[in-house]
């Protein structure tokens, strides 16, 4: 199927999200149960805390999303085809699609990619090199949404990692509801 980047968008605004396969094909997909942050109610562990406080991290906003999109990709088994970095590459051209990055002694460690549409963020995937570093950029990313007044980061599926941090399982149903209130809320990620 040959998805362009305002379908993306478009899809994004219904609910839906595009993914890729081994064969540089992609599909929509549409959970019936997802993986939401209500930024109120993210939480980290105080290991973390210390870990940032140390500074170890230097954490930067889109200085090198492409790249930080074929680390997300670098992985036995990915989603994240050649196609959808080149989608993901024009949103973020267009504004709507941004990286948090982790950089240890100038070199990417770390990182996670998204979209961003009124006053909701759309997270894609994460990855890291170095230990913690894309926990940092989770919570980076958090605070920068509460700060800029965002309603909710979508995660989509569930996972253990995810879960540590406060994300919750809600219906799609409930999703859609929630996403019309945040879609229309005027603010920036940058």
């Amino acid at each position: 199927m040959d998805i362009t980047y305002l379908e993306v968008l478009k899809g994004y605004t219904l609910g839906i999200f595009p993914m890729g396969d081994e064969f540089n094909e992609l599909a929509w997909y549409c959970p019936p149960r997802r993986c939401v942050f209500f930024l109120d109610q993210f939480h980290y562990h105080k290991r973390l805390e210390r870990k940032i406080r140390q500074g170890i991290f230097d954490i930067k906003i889109n200085q090198n999303f492409k790249l930080t999109m074929q680390m997300c990709a670098n992985r036995d088994d990915t989603w994240i085809s050649a196609k959808i970095i080149d989608i993901y590459t024009k949103l973020h051209e267009l504004g709507f699609a941004h990286s948090v990055e982790a950089y240890c002694e100038n070199n990417l460690v770390g990182g996670l990619y998204g979209v961003s549409i009124g006053g909701a963020f759309m997270g894609e995937s994460m990855f890291h090199t170095l230990t913690d570093a894309s926990k940092v950029c989770l919570v980076y990313l958090v605070k920068r949404l509460q700060q800029k007044k965002f309603m909710i980061l979508d995660c989509q599926y569930q996972t253990n990692h995810l879960s540590s941090f406060g994300a919750k399982i809600i219906s799609h149903e409930d999703y859609i509801e929630i996403l019309a209130k945040a879609l229309i809320l005027k603010t920036n990620f940058i």
